[in-house]
């Protein structure tokens, strides 16, 4: 092998060990290298379904009380309990009272929320603002204000002097009362329930926020107390808060005892 051959096998087998040797150091970098797993987003919250109309609406027994059905065909679609695209902006677990277009949304995670009709009365219309959800009664007790029962002095034996209106079918405030606070003000406005299904989605000569019965009860279930609730003309529009009791205090009634 002449010394040209020779020189030129060392070279190649030079070459050869550094390829070798940068290849494995290669590796061995790309070994201690890792990549975490991406983890996928959060699925979007969906609000579970609500049942349909006939058994929404059933006769339902209740603390002792057997509530009628409720006619739903009867009733403009929109005024059914019903899971809407949330146009409020609230937080999740927020009430909106729209006294403009006669709904109440319990706002809910992923920009939904169940939409209930609301019939109102004067009441409905006197108060607008910020409050929180003080009580919650179930089949509570009416008692008619003093300026109410000199216009109708029929309500006498339901005064605060004579106890009250006992829970009950014909009880104006319905199967439920939830009675809203300001600080530890009582506003003397309620949403509550209603016999009266056919004032759904109207207003009224009296009253504060009326739902019908099964729907106060279904609202009732699904709030704790210290609810945050915001009662506005148009869900559209900021609200500006009042503080006009006085007229509330007319046609509403006083907490139960």
């Amino acid at each position: 092998m002449s010394i040209t051959d020779i020189e030129s096998f060392r070279l190649s087998r030079r070459g050869f060990l550094n390829a070798a040797a940068l290849g494995a150091a290669s590796i061995a970098v790309s070994a201690c290298v890792t990549t975490a797993p991406v983890a996928p987003p959060p699925p979007a919250y969906v609000e579970p379904p609500l049942p349909d109309y006939a058994t929404m609406y059933a006769p339902v027994t209740d603390n002792g009380f057997d509530l009628p059905g409720i006619p739903y065909q009867k009733i403009d679609e929109q005024f059914l309990r019903q899971i809407v695209a949330d146009p409020t902006g609230q937080k999740p677990g927020s009430i909106v009272v729209d006294t403009t277009n006669h709904f109440l949304y319990l706002v809910r995670p992923g920009g939904q929320a169940i939409r209930y009709g609301v019939g109102l009365g004067r009441a409905g219309f006197a108060w607008s603002g910020d409050a929180v959800v003080q009580w919650k009664q179930k089949w509570p007790k009416w008692t008619p204000p003093e300026e109410m029962i000199a216009r109708q002095p029929e309500l006498k034996q339901y005064s605060a002097d004579n106890g009250g209106m006992p829970g009950g079918l014909k009880n104006p405030l319905g199967a439920r009362a939830l009675y809203l606070f300001q600080g530890n003000v009582d506003t003397l406005y309620r949403l509550h329930g209603s016999p009266e299904w056919k004032s759904i989605g109207k207003s009224v000569s009296s009253g504060c926020v009326r739902l019908m019965n099964q729907d106060i009860i279904d609202l009732f279930d699904r709030v704790p107390s210290k609810t945050p609730v915001m009662v506005t003309a148009d869900v559209t529009q900021p609200m500006t808060p009042t503080a006009n009791h006085k007229a509330i205090a007319i046609d509403s009634g006083v907490p139960a005892t």
